[in-house]
């Protein structure tokens, strides 16, 4: 019988910390795996510790270890992209390393697999872990999304899933270079099924997401897969056209028929403010929006590869790749 290749792709930065207890919970797991055999790609992000280091000593003992150091910090979205292009698997796996999302998933994940599924999605069904501004922020973002974009993004649902090899190879064929892989994995679609879990605390060391980065997250993730924002900004200012004529044309009849005087200073500073602050949210909106295109215009590369290393390979300097 033809046995499976499963690819576990996780990124790694700056998580010295976590490695210790990365490498033994998961690899008793996939160990366990009827008729499977697994990689687990590892992408160093530019990590300033000892990540790297702690990464390949964990390769020269485990040749189903592999190693793919970046040139510098890409960001996450980059290191996935370049975990999902190096999988070798019939199946992959995008996992973190803080080991937040139980291993010991996989297995259903891989039953629900062989059912038919090509995507089966990891659902928290329990984020008590995370903080209380995180819960709340990660709720509003997932409902304010789905309102406006035309792709849906289930609630509650990170990277973690498994993707069959049709399911990545639809995703290599998306060219954009500034990414939001869980859009990317909702606008591919296929048949998903969906599993449910309890997320954990982190393994060891802290979380490289701060508030602003998470912000920064969400506004990429809405103008990736929506023009919503744009639109809405067009009904704004046709509603305050509308609104400006009419109060003018009150101020006409009520200066030319009543005879009352037209308003002072104050109602015109505040008019002439508040319509500034409007046109300056809606000149940042379109600018974000062409600040995308005139990044995607460049067609620069997701990411570079310094090198790459495995147990029964030579490390060696790589532009296009390790496969």
């Amino acid at each position: 019988m033809n046995r499976t290749l499963l690819s576990l792709v996780v990124p790694f930065y700056n998580e010295q910390e976590s490695i210790a207890h990365f490498f033994p919970r998961v690899t008793a797991i996939l160990d366990g795996l009827d008729g499977v055999d697994f990689e687990i790609v590892c992408v160093n992000d530019g990590s300033r510790d000892g990540t790297y280091q702690a990464l390949v000593a964990a390769a020269r003992g485990d040749a189903r270890i592999r190693v793919i150091d970046l040139t510098r910090n890409f960001g996450k979205e980059a290191a996935l992209t370049a975990g999902l292009d190096e999988a070798k698997g019939d199946i992959v796996i995008p996992f973190d390393a803080d080991l937040q999302d139980p291993p010991e998933l996989i297995p259903q994940m891989v039953a629900k697999w062989r059912e038919g599924f090509d995507v089966v999605v990891a659902r928290r069904v329990d984020r008590r872990s995370d903080t209380f501004m995180k819960r709340k922020s990660a709720l509003l973002f997932y409902r304010f999304h789905n309102k406006l974009a035309d792709v849906k993004i289930p609630e509650n649902v990170g990277d973690f899933r498994l993707m069959s090899r049709e399911v990545i190879e639809a995703l290599k064929h998306l060219p954009e270079s500034r990414r939001f892989m869980k859009g990317l994995f909702a606008w591919v679609g296929f048949r998903t099924a969906m599993v449910d879990y309890v997320r954990e605390a982190r393994s060891a060391g802290e979380t490289s997401f701060s508030a602003w980065k998470l912000w920064n997250f969400a506004l990429e993730g809405l103008t990736s897969f929506s023009t919503a924002p744009l639109r809405i900004w067009f009904y704004l200012g046709s509603t305050i056209a509308l609104l400006s004529f009419a109060f003018a044309c009150e101020i006409i009849i009520k200066t030319l028929v009543k005879g009352v005087a037209v308003p002072g200073y104050a109602s015109l500073l505040v008019s002439i403010l508040f319509m500034g602050g409007v046109q300056l949210i809606g000149i940042g909106i379109i600018g974000e929006y062409v600040g995308r295109i005139y990044i995607e215009s460049k067609r620069r590369p997701v990411y570079l590869i310094r090198s790459c290393f495995q147990l029964d390979r030579t490390e060696a300097p790589s532009q296009d790749g390790c496969v």
